[in-house]
């Protein structure tokens, strides 16, 4: 008779790589995509990456156990899939179906493999840790084109795609864009960019995450990344990324900045931030975030403060 929210925060799939059968057994070896390559002496790449890779100490793995470990993380997810396939059966018991929004997405992805690496950073921002699941069904009466759009959201698309669902206001400035015209067909585009963030300054220890045990225990599963971040060289601190549909850049404030080409390498392999070639799409992207941080960077309250 009222209303219900449900908030799943599912921890799969996530390190350590773990899952039962059926789902371990579910996975064909023999169908997964092929791993992303370590970047050839880790030029052009931010240095986190590379100490990373260093103290993982998985470079003597061979292909077959790589497959293994992906495979079950496949195996995981497969699991969280029938999971919420459960959820979704009993919304249609309860004869809730119909009338319920559902949401479906990640914080961010997992190297799994790929260049080498599991786990993942937190000032990095390579397709295969920030390009995540985003799966939408709205309620019935919602006009929808069914299908897989390549346009390009942000997380905070979310927040705001529900206030336009149910009327809600925000009493908070905030910028996500809803959801809803790309939903019904009426567009295929929502944004020209996309943006992440992540990293400190010099000095800040509360960011260094030192209450983690992980940070001093070689043996600890998060210590080749949060050893890292206790660091006061470059490898944990600022960056952010904006990413259009084909260039990616990232600019870093203690290291070289880096410049993709997404169609050309779609694995991010081959940093162009120097290449002549590329020196007009560099500065578009330039004051593309600049822009961003123009529009972003601070927000007056709504309501007046009652000490004034």
């Amino acid at each position: 008779e009222q209303p219900l929210c449900i908030y799943l925060p599912l921890t799969y799939p996530h390190p350590p790589y773990a899952v039962e059968d059926p789902w371990y057994s579910l996975i064909d070896r023999s169908k997964l995509p092929p791993r992303l390559p370590t970047p050839e002496g880790w030029q052009g790449k931010p240095s986190l990456l590379r100490g990373i890779w260093e103290r993982q100490h998985l470079q003597t793995w061979t292909e077959e156990r790589w497959t293994e470990l992906r495979a079950t993380y496949y195996g995981m997810c497969a699991r969280v899939d029938h999971q919420f396939g459960l959820i979704l059966q009993a919304l249609r018991e309860a004869g809730l179906y119909e009338d319920t929004a559902i949401f479906f997405f990640s914080d961010h992805g997992d190297f799994t493999g790929d260049y080498g690496l599991v786990e993942k950073t937190q000032n990095t921002f390579e397709d295969c840790l920030s390009r995540v699941p985003f799966i939408i069904k709205p309620p019935a009466w919602v006009p929808v084109k069914p299908g897989v759009r390549d346009a390009l959201v942000e997380l905070i698309d979310f927040p705001a795609t529900v206030e336009a669902l149910t009327g809600i206001t925000p009493t908070h400035t905030h910028f996500g864009r809803s959801l809803l015209p790309l939903l019904a067909g009426e567009t295929d585009e929502h944004r020209d960019a996309v943006f992440c963030e992540g990293g400190r300054l010099h000095g800040e220890r509360h960011c260094m995450e030192l209450e983690s045990a992980d940070s001093q225990v070689p043996t600890g599963l998060y210590y080749p990344r949060v050893n890292l971040q206790t660091s006061e060289g470059p490898e944990h601190t600022k960056a952010a990324m904006c990413r259009t549909k084909r260039y990616k850049y990232v600019r870093r404030l203690y290291e070289e900045d880096e410049l993709y080409d997404l169609y050309e390498d779609p694995g991010e392999l081959h940093n162009r931030i120097c290449d002549p070639a590329l020196k007009g799409v560099l500065a578009e992207l330039k004051e593309r975030m600049l822009t961003w941080y123009l529009e972003t960077c601070d927000v007056v309250p709504h309501d007046p403060d009652s000490r004034w």
